[in-house]
């Protein structure tokens, strides 16, 4: 019998995401190389939206948002990790649409 695939739709004001992979360590602008490992404050993940509930009123798919990982559930599907939020759990939103930005891009 053939595997059923059931397509996830998400409700409510729910946003699915899939987080974007850390590069490791990074460089401060004056070139200091700060390693992956190192804490300075809680950080903030940025993330791919692959679904939005029809409830979300501005985040839409194929947005990447800004949003804190430490306080999302996750979900594994087919082995691949997801987070999911609310819509109000975003902080940031980057993308083509341009409606009120502060003028820095990613």
């Amino acid at each position: 019998m053939p595997e059923l695939k059931l397509e996830i739709q998400m409700l409510h004001d729910r946003v699915l995401v899939r987080l974007t992979p850390e590069e490791g360590e990074r460089r401060s602008t004056g070139g200091i190389v700060i390693p992956a490992t190192a804490q300075v404050a809680k950080r903030l993940a940025w993330g791919d939206v692959l679904g939005v509930g029809t409830s979300a009123r501005t985040v839409k798919v194929g947005d990447r948002v800004l949003f804190n990982p430490e306080d999302q559930f996750e979900v594994e599907v087919h082995g691949q990790a997801y987070m999911v939020m609310r819509e109000r759990d975003v902080h940031a939103i980057a993308s083509e649409r341009t409606e009120h930005g502060t003028g820095l891009y990613l």
